[in-house]
């Protein structure tokens, strides 16, 4: 990892942000991209103040065409790419017969396609400098809790296709990790799609009673990717939640039903 060279989706807020920050304190040169151009801007100059630097350009995910033009200007400007993190997502919520196949077809295409796209862009420039793949899939891949299918199925396909990747890759001298944190302080909500205000609302108390914040889960995969960890599981409550299911898979399934049954009558009784 001589050059140093970091491409971050979903660069413009968030989680993207504390990663590109996390790298710029190492002085990193780093390629940011979002839908967000002015959350771009800011995070380009946070990122200059931090140490590093680099370049924005936006790009949508669901666009293979801008990601491969997205990888073109890492080739010119940067000589290539060290580091790939697929970060850009969606939130969204909703029991399955309140989900409309629209918002199925959203979720895939943005979490789970957005990183597909995201690594086929960029592979041939990682198998050139023998790089890593970082890709930002969720708790929700593993537990799969209630009132949110298409969000837990598409983080789950960014799991097995990591997972893919790694004994892919491993041969071709390219590294893979997964992220999967839990709920964290993030503006998520802000691109949260859901059939009733009542789940938007649930999930943003969960968002904002979170112990840890964005810095902390940006700080925790910095250090676990130099290590070569490929699951990464930021939160201590994830990891005992994800050791109980390997453990006992019906106890978790028992208490997500518990969960399921909790959240339909609280709708209820605000319908």
């Amino acid at each position: 990892m001589q050059n140093n060279r970091i491409m971050i989706t979903g660069a413009g807020s968030g989680l993207g942000r504390e990663l590109a920050l996390r790298w710029a304190r190492e002085g990193w040169r780093l390629a940011l991209s979002d839908i967000n151009e002015a959350g771009l801007a800011e995070t380009l100059q946070a990122v200059r103040a931090a140490g590093g630097d680099g370049f924005t350009q936006r790009c949508d995910v669901r666009d293979y065409s801008q990601l491969t033009a997205f990888a073109q200007a890492c080739e010119e400007k940067f000589g290539g790419i060290d580091i790939i993190v697929n970060n850009a997502g969606v939130a969204s919520g909703g029991f399955f017969e309140e989900l409309s196949l629209e918002d199925w077809d959203w979720q895939i295409a943005i979490n789970l396609m957005g990183v597909v796209k995201g690594c086929k862009a960029f592979l041939p420039l990682l198998q050139r400098s023998g790089g890593r793949i970082v890709n930002i899939a969720s708790m929700a891949a593993l537990m799969q809790g209630p009132a949110m299918s298409n969000y837990n199925v598409a983080k789950a396909g960014v799991v097995a296709l990591s997972e893919s990747l790694l004994a892919e890759l491993k041969g071709e001298g390219v590294g893979v990790h997964v992220v999967c944190p839990s709920f964290f302080q993030t503006n998520l909500l802000d691109s949260f799609r859901g059939p009733t205000p009542v789940m938007k609302e649930q999930v943003g108390k969960l968002l904002a009673s979170s112990p840890i914040s964005a810095g902390d889960i940006a700080e925790h995969v910095y250090a676990e990717v130099a290590k070569g960890t490929f699951l990464i599981l930021p939160h201590e409550q994830g990891r005992a939640a994800w050791a109980l299911k390997q453990r006992d898979p019906q106890l978790l399934y028992d208490e997500m039903t518990a969960m399921a049954g909790k959240m339909r009558a609280k709708g209820r009784q605000a319908g």
